[in-house]
Parts: structure tokens; C-alpha cells; sequence
């Protein structure tokens, strides 16, 4: 019939027929969860963090160099030849020397060896021989210490007499400045002076105004 609803009214639904219609809807709803469950992927694997990154000390790519301690360099004695009066200053030199650059020797006897390098020519060189033929005959170095060395040197190589000659021209005019500039004249009245072993002051001083021109006086 038209515009007559088509559906059938509740009172004619038979209690048997509800249940079976739930009872198919209970059976697909498992069915749709057991499907849902089939088709679950599993759970995602969270990658494992990278280790931290390892620290390592800083590399220097320049060679390290040891520190080294630098000194000035000091001058040699000049040669020697054995004239007395020079001996002096060539004794004093060597000795500055070793004071100045005491770490390059290892022992004292090396003091004696270093310096008789320098004895070349003349009784210097005869003398430092006849050293060198006295250890060849015997074995045994004969001038064991410094000590030893500097008192046979001044034997040797030193101005014989020099006390007693000092001593006579502080009592001549030959010691008087003269010509000679004041540095020049301080200079040789202290070396005799030295020589002359004088010490007391006041003769000292006495000679030495004696000694000077009277226009410095």
C-alpha cells in the first residue's frame, strides 16, 4: 500500500527470533575481535641510543722538544808559550774560565788536561811534554790536583823574583806615571803592589800620590 510503513510492528517479533539475532551478533563481534587481533603488528623495536662518543686527549702534531737551558759563551784562554810574563794572566784566565763553565768538566783532573791544551810553543809546550813522558814512564798522572798545577805553574811561568822586584821599583821612580795616562799608571802600580805582597793603606796611598804627575796630583 502506498505511504503504509513497511515494517512489522514488535508485538508480532517472536521473542526466539530476537535471541537468535543477538546471539548472531555476539558470534561476528568475537569473530571481528579475533580478526583485529590477527591482523595486530607487533609492537615497534625503539633502536637501542648510540654510545656517547669517546673522548680522547688532545693530540699535539709538533715534535716536543726538551727545554734546553742556554748560557752565554765564555771566551777560551789564548794560547800559551811559557814567557813569564804573561803567565799571570794567562793562569788567571784559565781559572775564570772554570769558574764560569764548571758544569762541561766532570772531574778536577780534567781542569789540568783542558788547560795544557792551550801550552803551544816555546817552554809552555816543552814543559806540558815532559808532563805527558813523566805519566808515559810511570803511569801515573804526576800533577794529581789544581792546587798542585797552579803552585808548579807559578814556579814556572811566573816573573822570578817578582816580590822582590816589585818591592825595588816601589822604591825607585820607575813605577811614576810619567807619560802614562792615570788607567794606565792605576793599573801597573796595583800589579806591583800585588807582587809586592803591600797591604797597609796609608803606604799605599802615600806611594801612589808619589808616583802621579804633578798635574793630576
Amino acid at each position: 500500500m502506498t505511504g503504509a510503513s513497511l515494517s512489522v510492528p514488535l508485538q508480532y517479533v517472536s521473542e526466539s527470533n530476537i535471541n537468535s539475532t543477538l546471539a548472531a551478533l555476539t558470534t561476528q563481534l568475537q569473530q571481528l575481535t579475533q580478526l583485529v587481533a590477527n591482523l595486530s603488528l607487533p609492537p615497534l623495536a625503539v633502536p637501542n641510543a648510540p654510545p656517547p662518543p669517546i673522548s680522547f686527549p688532545p693530540v699535539s702534531l709538533s715534535p716536543t722538544l726538551p727545554t734546553r737551558q742556554t748560557h752565554p759563551k765564555f771566551s777560551c784562554p789564548p794560547d800559551f808559550n811559557g814567557e813569564r810574563y804573561n803567565g799571570r794572566a794567562f793562569l788567571n784566565s784559565c781559572s775564570l774560565y772554570i769558574c764560569l763553565a764548571l758544569e762541561q768538566f766532570q772531574d778536577k783532573q780534567e781542569w789540568i788536561l783542558w788547560a795544557l791544551t792551550f801550552f803551544k810553543g816555546g817552554r809552555a809546550a816543552k814543559w806540558s811534554e815532559n808532563i805527558f813522558r813523566q805519566e808515559a814512564d810511570t803511569g801515573i798522572f804526576p800533577i794529581q790536583t789544581w792546587g798542585e798545577f797552579e803552585q808548579q805553574f807559578r814556579l814556572y811561568f811566573f816573573p822570578a823574583n817578582a816580590e822582590a822586584d816589585a818591592i825595588n821599583a816601589l822604591e825607585k821612580i820607575s813605577y811614576y806615571q810619567g807619560n802614562k795616562t792615570v788607567d794606565d799608571y792605576l793599573d801597573s802600580f796595583q800589579a806591583l803592589v800585588s807582587d809586592a805582597g803591600y797591604t797597609d793603606p796609608r803606604t799605599l796611598v802615600g806611594k801612589f800620590r808619589r808616583g802621579l804627575s804633578v798635574t793630576k796630583k
